[in-house]
């Protein structure tokens, strides 16, 4: 079983689609990027529910897809970080 950071994207935006407060799932990505160095305007965010990993306290994980809107490629370095789950 994989330990989730407290603080990883992908638990914060489970803990928001869990408690209803999906609205705010969009800003929290773009904050993200921002902090990573990318523009967020170059990007469109969608999410996607999977169930949770067997043992997970969460009933479901929330994935995010990223697609560049030139349509170029998204860089891999951003899509691994995006789904980092570990500290």
């Amino acid at each position: 079983m994989a330990r989730f950071s407290p603080y990883s994207l992908q638990l914060q935006l489970t803990r928001l689609f869990r408690d209803g407060q999906s609205f705010f799932a969009v800003s929290k990505v773009e904050q993200w990027l921002i902090e990573k160095g990318e523009d967020p305007l170059s990007y469109l965010i969608s999410f996607q529910k999977q169930p949770a990993p067997k043992g997970s306290e969460m009933p479901f994980i929330i994935e995010v897809q990223l697609k560049r809107r030139d349509g170029q490629p998204v860089d891999p370095w951003v899509l691994e970080q995006i789904k980092e789950q570990k500290p």
